[in-house]
């Protein structure tokens, strides 16, 4: 039986890199577009890396229920939608999601049959190194370090945690995870 699975964590956990080896390795994952009530940017395509609504279709899906999660960034919205999702799971395809935290646990909230994984690195001065590697600023790290920890605190809903230290052992760990499924 195909199942959704929600994966979060903080960013820089490497969790592209991880669901991204998953997904090359295998033909049973169904894909699902997000949707989106923004204005088409040029050269995107409806469809590809977003389905497109105007806010009177959003809202409209909103109150019906049709998003398992949304969330708002930078004056637009952005969510799930549940018909989607269903589309994979009746086809016999798995769903796999990367969503931050607060939107995998709305999503867990309205699917509470999704299998919800939280990844991230072994101890915080490992994520600590992760982003120094990478930031511009002392601020930028502490910042990513205090959301890390109220994401950490918050995703007490998740089913499974897989350790990100080896992106190998951990896509490995994802895969057996599907497979039982």
């Amino acid at each position: 039986m195909s199942k959704l699975f929600v994966v979060c964590g903080p960013s820089g956990a490497g969790l592209r890199e991880i669901i991204g080896a998953v997904l090359d390795c295998r033909d049973d994952i169904g894909n699902v577009v997000p949707v989106t009530a923004r204005k088409m940017k040029a050269g995107e395509q409806d469809g590809v890396s977003f389905w497109f609504y105007d806010l009177e279709g959003w809202n409209a899906m909103k109150e019906s229920g049709e998003l398992l999660e949304t969330t708002e960034f930078a004056g637009n919205d952005y969510g799930t939608s549940r018909r989607l999702v269903q589309e994979q799971l009746d086809k016999g395809k798995n769903v796999v999601l990367n969503l931050e935290v607060e939107r995998a646990a709305q999503l867990k909230a309205n699917m509470p049959e999704a299998v919800c994984v939280y990844m991230a690195p072994s101890s915080a001065e490992k994520l600590r190194a992760r982003y120094e590697a990478t930031a511009r600023s002392p601020f930028e790290v502490t910042a990513r370090m205090d959301r890390a920890a109220q994401e950490k605190a918050a995703a007490g809903f998740c089913d499974t945690v897989i350790c990100t230290d080896d992106a190998e052992k951990a896509a490995k760990e994802l895969n057996a995870l599907i497979d039982k499924a």
